[in-house]
């Protein structure tokens, strides 16, 4: 059916008439987007505004129930017949949205490695929605895809200073990372697998996946989802990987090894040895992977990135600015100090990258990464770092992690709580002393369920006694936090564990 000379379409509208495209459905790039959107952003403001003044808190109050309904009364009709509008859908679904919200921008909110995202982050996020560029072919992401390239090769450089070619692939966060890391080790064994083929060499298979108990959850899903064999792990009964534990595991293992180290532990905060376990792995001949998915910020700052040394010396590195690192969901990165080593990820597809095109000079981005269609995460990455400049970014890592040892000097000087111990990072772990694991979960939820406070949950040896306890996990990323919102916090879970 051919449009009609005004651009409307030929279906009736809820009163039997002829609707604007345009006027009922703007879009938002284009000559007429920023028109069309700026009026929507003042009510999206709003609504947010409007959102936390009746949160009041960093968690909504009431638990999952009261949340639920709140939702279901906002977004229902989910599919109406008759559309509310633009403006009203955005007012009653935003103001919803961020009073139903976790607000990690609260100094109270500090569960996760979960970052209240910086304005000028999200500002930018805003414009890569706006113009949607996908990045699975240039023809869909001409300016992003050169930016994709200097944001990726520029980052890698930070890690690998000495690399030969550095690069790093642009993921949806630490699992996607870790998994890639893991696919690119298990395509390098099986090359050498196969060109030791009819030889006598017999320490030629699948690669073995070694880490430590600390390690994230997402290497042991990431082996299990590529058909590796069932990983090693390694006891870490003091909170890091021992180089010792991991020599004499090595020592036993034959064929191809890749060794997985942790730069920011997902429970504590902690960083594994790494130049010993870098030596380790050199001496027996293993593939050397660090997840620095919550460390690596620290390299910005020149105090805090000797944290960081023997990190150059791993094969590949997951790194992810949505932690310590302030941007909105996603931006994760894996990096390599060759790019030859991303080689294993080349795809063809016709209509993506053709050879021909190739050949023409067109960049193949099909090659950078798992995914096909993907957002431009960059966009924001480029424009925070050209924004504040190393030394920027330093002073917000610097001071997330002194508000951390902050905090573990009020427990210290508490005689109501036990510190497990001094913060490497950003991540503090406590408990009510005398208290029992049953009650330090009751006092969790109950913190969540009353909107007061969200604590995390981590479960470690006391070193004082040698026995696992639950513990408090609260993990500091908010920049502008201050003293007295630690001291509040403190005194809001005394007060929940006295009641």
């Amino acid at each position: 059916m051919p449009l009609p000379p005004d651009g409307t379409h030929g279906t009736h509208g809820a009163h039997g008439t002829h609707g604007s495209l345009r006027s009922t459905a703007p879009l938002a790039g284009g000559a007429d987007g920023p028109r069309s959107l700026r009026p929507l952003l003042d009510i999206v403001l709003e609504a947010l505004e409007a959102g936390a003044a009746a949160r009041g808190g960093p968690i909504p109050a009431g638990g999952p129930r009261d949340v639920g309904h709140r939702v279901r009364s906002a977004a229902e009709p989910l599919i109406p017949e008759a559309g509310a509008g633009s403006e009203t859908a955005l007012r009653e679904l935003v103001r919803v949205f961020a009073e139903s919200a976790a607000d990690p921008a609260d100094p109270l909110c500090a569960a996760h490695l979960h970052c209240p995202p910086l304005a000028v982050a999200a500002a930018a996020d805003l414009a890569a929605s706006a113009l949607n560029p996908s990045m699975d072919s240039w023809d869909q992401a001409p300016g992003a895809s050169t930016l994709e390239d200097l944001v990726a090769r520029g980052l890698a450089t930070e890690i690998f200073p000495a690399g030969h070619a550095p690069d790093a692939l642009v993921t949806t966060g630490g699992t996607e990372s870790n998994q890639m890391a893991l696919l690119l080790a298990r395509e390098r064994a099986a090359a050498g697998a196969a060109g030791a083929a009819g030889s006598a060499d017999g320490d030629h298979g699948p690669v073995r996946v070694v880490c430590g108990a600390n390690a994230h959850h997402s290497i042991i899903r990431g082996a299990w989802l590529l058909g590796l064999p069932e990983p090693l792990v390694l006891p870490t009964p003091a909170g890091i990987l021992s180089p010792t534990e991991l020599d004499r595991a090595l020592g036993e293992l034959r064929g191809p090894v890749l060794a997985v180290a942790t730069a920011g532990t997902s429970d504590a905060g902690e960083i594994d040895p790494l130049p010993q376990l870098a030596d380790v792995c050199t001496a027996h001949s293993a593939r050397f992977h660090v997840d620095a998915a919550y460390g690596f910020p620290l390299l910005f700052s020149t105090t805090l990135r000797p944290q960081l040394d023997g990190l150059a010396r791993a094969d590949s590195v997951t790194a992810d600015l949505h932690k310590l690192g302030w941007q909105p969901v996603a931006a994760g990165l894996l990096a390599v100090p060759d790019r030859a080593a991303l080689a294993p990820l080349g795809h063809r597809a016709d209509y993506l990258n053709p050879a021909d095109d190739t050949e023409a000079g067109i960049p193949d981005l099909l090659g950078r990464s798992l995914r096909t269609t993907r957002r431009p995460d960059v966009l924001k990455i480029a424009v925070t770092l050209r924004a504040l400049g190393r030394t920027g970014i330093a002073v917000l890592v610097e001071h997330a992690c002194a508000a951390a040892q902050r905090l573990a000097d009020l427990v210290e000087d508490h005689p109501g709580f036990d510190l497990y111990e001094r913060p490497t990072l950003s991540t503090v772990l406590f408990r009510p002393a005398g208290a029992d694991d049953e009650r330090v979960a009751s006092v969790r939820r109950h913190l969540m369920t009353e909107g007061r406070a969200v604590l995390g949950r981590a479960r470690a040896t006391d070193h004082r006694d040698g026995v696992d306890k639950l513990w408090f996990k609260a993990t500091v990323l908010n920049p502008h936090t201050r003293p007295t919102d630690l001291e509040i916090l403190l005194g809001v879970v005394e007060g929940s564990t006295a009641a």
